[in-house]
């Protein structure tokens, strides 16, 4: 994308330009070879400067890359006191977000044993005038993997599941939409259904692969079949649409658990489901 590479490359003059930043690193996905790039890509941007409060409290300096349509700003409190963000999006719809360091706290965070996730994930020194960055790790790309469940965790996420639905299959009895797609969407999609099918990808590839964020690459990874079976667990408004939406997720969630539960020689809680099940279609036909 030409308007996303002359904005790194504005940004860079800049910083190279600026005495008060010392060390400037692109990060995250366009620096990862395990994500999926495109033209909406956004630029995550350190800036590591003597002194990061005076760019904190005011925002005039973003004007210098364009022109901006939104901003959203956080301070340091809201990441452990360790940096702060700015987020903007601009008119040439190049999206940059800018990590703000002091350079004693950049220090710090660089000395420890370990990298950090967001880093190693992925990072590239655009320019580091001190030289502090040669003490960094190269990146290993590993925060990204997908990590095997052990026993607790996956018998903790299918009793979960299972437990939740009844809240649906409760508020879609009722016509409470608004709760029922909270708990639909907001906690067993999110919570549940995305790690296990993350799990079920994982496994079939001895747990050394991404699928980036919140399953943006399960189509890739998955048969059409089960890709299919996915797309049924999406719903609009309508309750009877829910109603089979939500027996797709029990349904998935069930060929997933049971599959997991032979390869990792877990165990899967059968009586569970059936009871839930049962208690499901009891409320549906109430």
């Amino acid at each position: 994308m030409k308007a996303r590479e002359e904005k790194l490359q504005s940004i860079t003059t800049w910083g190279l330009n600026n005495p008060d930043v010392v060390i400037m690193l692109l990060t995250s996905s366009l620096v990862n070879p395990l994500a999926p790039i495109d033209g909406f890509s956004d630029l995550d941007i350190e800036i590591i400067f003597k002194d990061n409060s005076p760019y904190i409290l005011q925002k005039k300096w973003l004007l210098n890359f364009g022109i901006p349509l939104a901003i959203i700003e956080e301070d340091e409190q809201a990441f452990e006191h360790m940096h702060a963000m700015k987020m903007v999006l601009y008119d040439d719809e190049v999206k940059v977000d800018f990590k703000l360091f002091s350079l004693p706290k950049f220090e710090k965070e660089i000395n420890k044993k370990t990298l950090h996730p967001d880093w190693d994930i992925g990072y590239k020194v655009l320019f580091d005038k001190s030289g502090i960055t040669s003490k960094m790790a190269a990146p290993t790309y590993l925060a990204s993997i997908i990590k095997k469940p052990n026993q607790q965790e996956f018998e903790n996420l299918i009793y979960a599941f299972w437990w939740d639905t009844t809240y649906v299959a409760k508020c879609l009895k009722r016509g409470d939409i608004f709760y029922a797609k909270f708990m639909s969407e907001s906690v067993i999609r999110t919570e549940y259904l995305t790690p296990l099918i993350e799990w079920y990808i994982a496994e079939k590839h001895d747990f050394t692969i991404t699928t980036n964020k919140h399953g943006r690459l399960f189509k890739k990874y998955l048969p059409t079949e089960i890709w299919n079976k996915i797309e049924k667990t999406f719903s609009a408004h309508e309750i009877p649409e829910n109603w089979s939406a939500l027996f797709a997720m029990a349904d998935l969630v069930s060929q997933m658990g049971r599959y997991l539960a032979i390869k990792l020689n877990y165990i899967y809680p059968t009586e569970v489901e059936k009871n839930i099940r049962n208690y499901l279609l009891h409320v549906k036909n109430k």
